[in-house]
């Protein structure tokens, strides 16, 4: 009999990748084009020895707040055995364009409050917390040192909550040196297919002592 994982990509339109919120679970459409299919592709041909449960619950636009108000339905009663988060950028977002953000504090409080509450319904869940990035794009400038106090936020939790951490800000840095930051991402948030596959690579890589 197979062993089976659960895996729970959580977070806004980043980890959405346009999904179809209809589509039967551990298909293409449930998980849309983005990393977390990449990487549901990756983990099943490296380990068709586990009968594998993918689920991606991103949601466009959401912000932190957001993502704790359907933590109950979209996380919790999923009982996943990775759960991997990824927010925060919208945290900012709507703060510069309308005047709907989340400020850095509140944000870490609910964030804490968020993984406190998993890992006290899901004492065994392994977390990867991947750290909210940016690229220069011309608009988003002004963003650049809200977005480096949440990933320093993101960075704290995940010691705190021994989640693996995936610095997300620093690997697409390093891609931006081989091929304009355009390559990665048309407008510095949204990652382009190559800036999905970064994130994917980067996420197989860090789990490994998962699986």
């Amino acid at each position: 009999m197979k062993r089976k994982c659960t895996v729970l990509f959580q977070g806004d339109s980043i980890t959405d990748a346009g999904r179809n919120y209809n589509a039967e679970v551990n298909s293409v459409p449930s998980l849309g084009p983005g990393y977390s299919c990449r990487i549901a592709g990756r983990l099943t041909v490296d380990h068709p020895e586990i009968e594998w449960t993918v689920y991606n619950k991103g949601i466009s636009g959401h912000r932190v707040v957001d993502l704790y108000a359907r933590w109950k339905v979209d996380a919790i009663n999923l009982a996943p055995d990775v759960l991997s988060i990824l927010i925060g950028i919208n945290d900012t977002w709507h703060a510069f364009n309308y005047n709907n953000g989340v400020e850095v504090p509140r944000y870490e409080r609910i964030y804490r409050e968020m993984l406190t509450w998993t890992k006290t319904a899901l004492p065994n869940v392994k977390l990867v917390l991947l750290e909210p990035y940016l690229l220069p794009a011309e608009d988003k400038l002004a963003w650049f040192p809200e977005v480096n106090e949440r990933r320093e936020v993101v960075a704290r939790l995940a010691e705190e909550f021994q989640a693996v951490f995936v610095p997300l800000q620093s690997i697409f840095d390093e891609a931006s040196k081989r091929a304009p930051w355009q390559t990665w991402s048309a407008d510095g948030v949204h990652p382009s297919y190559a800036g999905h596959q970064l994130i994917a690579d980067a996420w197989v890589q860090a789990t490994k002592k998962f699986f």
